[in-house]
């Protein structure tokens, strides 16, 4: 009888090894090797001169020199911004605060380039709402605001991408040892003084990890530039490669092109994050320690009020703002219309939702999309996750760095890397077809069900293994009745966070829609560039209904599960 239980337990461990290897090398590995063969071999031969040509083309350059510039901007823009107010929330007498930090997340979950679209309404030269109310105000020639512009592109994406900073820097100030800046204090140092040289060269180490989060981003992100800077001629890396695809009916010298293109993307993400790992492994940065410390906040006095408004002045601007335009165009019967009760109405909204055929089907294959992939990927992040804490096997730091490896590369890369892969290549053609998406996806937040399960796994202790297994239990049992209850908070979790960002999801879809595949952010993208402006407000305001409502489910059942 023990034989059996062995050889047993030894068969399901094979089968979950076999199937996890499998996994990551259809869904990751083989995409992303196909991406570099594509870069650099032609017809089985190798070919340097034709990725050095693509790379001197002017048009590559000049999307690299944007990408740059406005992946700098964003970054020098949202470090200063997140670092600030992670400042004032933590370690101030600002009122509220703790509503404030709270309120200072929320643009962590709204899509960027929902935002871009609600800026563009406001702020476009001869259309933006602002601009238009400002020159027939003062009898203006010309516009006062071009968002259309390396200013405008960065100013929109640190409203959304600050949180990055933010979250960290908050994390650092509440676990840090407050008695340096108290013995400074007490030595008469002055409130500038000690933050300059005591408490941000204390957390540099995480505000440092957060704005190369942030640039890695900002270089990879296709929407925010897409929509306000195509129009000037700003085209940034993931914008030129989904020009030249879509523009070329998808030919194979386009999706070359391509490739190209991301490889750059790819040694561009390996410098951040080879910059972000040295960063975080100074030891010498090791100043914050596991003891729990009260550091006493500072005494804005004066200022407490003032920078309470514009605490809220921030918010309601960039946030409050956009959000309410997008809803009020979305009710508009015709864009353009000034915003009285005559002209709108719900019948946008209700077109859309029962009537129009590429928004009710968008909606339906994002929900669809997103759920069986959030299914999908969290099965396959706890098989994945199983073999990485608990298993004793050769290579599975490799099944870890594939798993982790396309939360770190640019979503155009995956997108692209899937089209080579699953058109054909290996007699399966998945182009054109809902699977194609749901492939990408299920790479794409491959990470976050590993994340989540492998941190749930990490609590389950050998022992209780072990002890079912002495009692007579199969490996399959122990693992249905002991291990999957005991991690059912890890895969609730890693559940939801891929849904979410599936249902707001677009640089990836975008490459790889059909008519009949549209996905909410590929509708709304396309009825803006269609003309279709008081559509794709409409639908993005119903995006962000659901995008809200899946972020409160998140937030109870993590709450339910943390109690």
């Amino acid at each position: 009888m023990t034989s059996i239980k062995k050889d047993s337990g030894l068969g399901v461990a094979h089968l979950i090894l076999f199937f996890s290897i499998a996994i990551l090398v259809i869904v990751v590995a083989v995409p992303v090797l196909l991406i570099l063969f594509n870069a650099f071999f032609v017809n089985g031969h190798f070919n340097s001169r034709d990725f050095y040509m693509v790379l001197m083309e002017p048009e590559t350059y000049a999307a690299l020199k944007n990408s740059l510039i406005i992946a700098g901007c964003t970054t020098i823009g949202s470090t200063i911004v997140g670092t600030f107010f992670a400042w004032l929330v933590t370690r101030t007498d600002l009122p509220y605060k703790g509503f404030m930090k709270g309120v200072f997340l929320v643009p962590f979950m709204l899509p960027s380039f929902i935002g871009a679209l609600a800026w563009k309404m406001l702020l476009s030269p001869n259309a933006g709402f602002i601009n238009k109310f400002l020159m027939s105000t003062f009898n203006l020639a010309e516009p006062v605001f071009n968002i259309y512009s390396y200013l405008g592109i960065s100013t929109v994406e640190v409203m959304y991408l600050f949180p990055f900073v933010f979250i960290q820097v908050c994390g650092a100030l509440e676990r840090m040892d407050p008695t340096l800046e108290e013995s400074a204090r007490i030595s008469g140092a002055g409130l500038l003084t000690i933050t300059r040289k005591i408490t941000i060269p204390l957390v540099l180490p995480s505000i440092l990890s957060g704005s190369l989060l942030i640039m890695l981003y900002s270089m990879a992100h296709f929407g925010t530039v897409a929509v306000l800077g195509i129009e000037n001629g700003i085209y940034n890396i993931p914008t030129l490669i989904y020009e030249r695809i879509h523009q070329s009916g998808g030919s194979f010298e386009a999706i070359r092109t391509g490739t190209v293109l991301a490889t750059v993307l790819v040694v561009s993400a390996a410098i951040i994050i080879w910059g972000q790992h040295k960063i975080l492994s100074r030891g010498h940065y090791q100043i914050i320690g596991g003891k729990s410390f009260r550091p006493m906040e500072l005494k804005l006095r004066g200022l407490r009020y003032p920078l309470l408004a514009f605490c809220i002045l921030y918010i309601a601007f960039t946030i409050l703002l956009p959000t309410t335009v997008i809803f009020l165009v979305g009710g508009l019967k015709t864009y353009g219309l000034a915003f009285t009760m005559e002209n709108l109405s719900l019948a946008n909204y209700k077109y859309i939702l029962t009537e129009y055929t590429v928004t009710k089907d968008a909606i339906f294959n994002s929900v669809s999309l997103g759920l069986v992939a959030a299914i999908i990927t969290m099965f396959a992040g706890v098989m994945i996750s199983y073999v990485i804490v608990k298993m004793k096997v050769r290579g599975k730091g490799i099944l870890e760095f594939l798993g982790m490896l396309p939360f770190s590369v640019p979503g155009s890369v995956i997108a692209l890397g899937v089209i080579l892969a699953w058109s054909g290549q290996f007699g399966i053609n998945l182009y054109n077809t809902v699977w194609i998406i749901l492939v990408a996806y299920i790479a794409r937040y491959m990470a976050f069900s590993l994340k989540a399960n492998s941190a749930a796994l990490e609590q389950v202790h050998d022992s209780l293994m072990e002890a079912s297994r002495s009692c007579g239990a199969t490996m399959w049992q122990s693992l249905k009745d002991i291990v999957i209850p005991l991690v059912r908070p890890g895969m609730f979790a890693s559940f939801f966070l891929i849904f979410l960002p599936a249902l707001r999801e677009l640089t990836v879809s975008i490459m790889l829609y059909s008519p009949t595949t549209r996905t909410i952010g590929v509708a709304i993208y396309t009825l803006n560039e269609d003309g279709e402006t008081v559509m794709s407000a409409a639908l993005a305001g119903i995006a962000l209904i659901i995008i809200v409502t899946g972020q409160t489910l998140i937030n109870h059942f993590t709450k339910k599960a943390g109690e």
